[in-house]
């Protein structure tokens, strides 16, 4: 029904959409969860991380648009990911983060399905040139 790609830009948008909402980043030393919402950088790049997603899964017909979307995706979620290992590793002198939550892991993830998100599309963008050299 639909192609791979969409598949896996679905799961993306579930993982940077939906997921930050169940899953605490981390839990502080008083045993408190700490959410996404509770820092507004985090909020505003999984905002955008998950507004390209979606971008990308409405502009299914442009195939090169997509893949470039996703790239900036990725860069997107290499920066959260950047800025939760400089927290924890910041914050590890002060004891400020207990235990790391599922949540600080997310952007592998999504990372993980948009590469593959991008394999796909490249692929489909090969068999089209390789179909319009034979026309």
């Amino acid at each position: 029904m639909f192609r791979p790609q969409t598949y896996y830009l679905i799961l993306c948008f579930i993982i940077t959409g939906v997921l930050p909402f169940v899953f605490p980043l981390w839990t502080d030393t008083a045993g408190k969860a700490f959410y996404f919402m509770m820092d507004m950088v985090y909020v505003t790049l999984f905002g955008l991380s998950t507004t390209l997603t979606l971008l990308s899964i409405l502009s299914h017909k442009k195939r090169q648009q997509q893949f470039v979307m996703g790239r900036l995706n990725m860069i997107l979620n290499l920066i959260l990911l950047g800025l939760f290992v400089y927290r924890t590793l910041n914050a590890s002198g002060e004891t400020a983060i207990s235990e790391k939550g599922v949540g600080m892991f997310l952007p592998i993830f999504s990372i993980v399905f948009l590469v593959l998100a991008n394999k796909a599309i490249k692929k489909d963008e090969d068999l089209v040139k390789s179909v319009d050299r034979l026309r």
